[in-house]
């Protein structure tokens, strides 16, 4: 079986107990967007309510991965929570536009900037020491 050419790489990390950034690497593609939905879905699983994805090193993105970020858009608005993206690249980030993808979710340049949005959000936890 070949590999692939172009891996998909998700890397996972908490900054805060209910707040998931996946920090995205690779194309995310019909070829690799299995992958990231399982990335996202575990997340959901362990009570994640708020999902920051990191596509700053994503060259290219198909229907396919929109179409996973919509939906962990419609799964996270249930909870209720967010999903913001963070930094894409200019072609991605132009996908999204065209398709309106940015309209409907949030898009930060910054993961500080995400958080912030994270706690605008109505019902969002205070700051810890706030």
């Amino acid at each position: 079986m070949p590999i692939a050419q172009d891996p998909l790489s998700v890397e996972v990390t908490l900054p805060r107990e209910d707040v998931a950034l996946l920090t995205v690497e690779g194309y995310l593609d019909v070829d690799t967007a299995t992958e990231f939905q399982h990335h996202l879905a575990n997340q959901l699983h362990h009570g994640r309510r708020h999902f920051l994805l990191d596509l700053s090193a994503v060259p290219f993105m198909d229907s396919s991965g929109m179409n996973i970020i919509l939906r962990v858009y419609q799964e996270a608005r249930e909870l209720p929570g967010s999903v913001h993206i963070i930094s894409p690249t200019s072609a991605v980030r132009r996908i999204l536009d065209l398709t309106g993808v940015s309209i409907t979710v949030p898009v930060s340049e910054s993961l500080d900037e995400a958080l912030e949005r994270v706690d605008g959000l109505p019902g969002a936890p205070a700051e810890p020491g706030a």
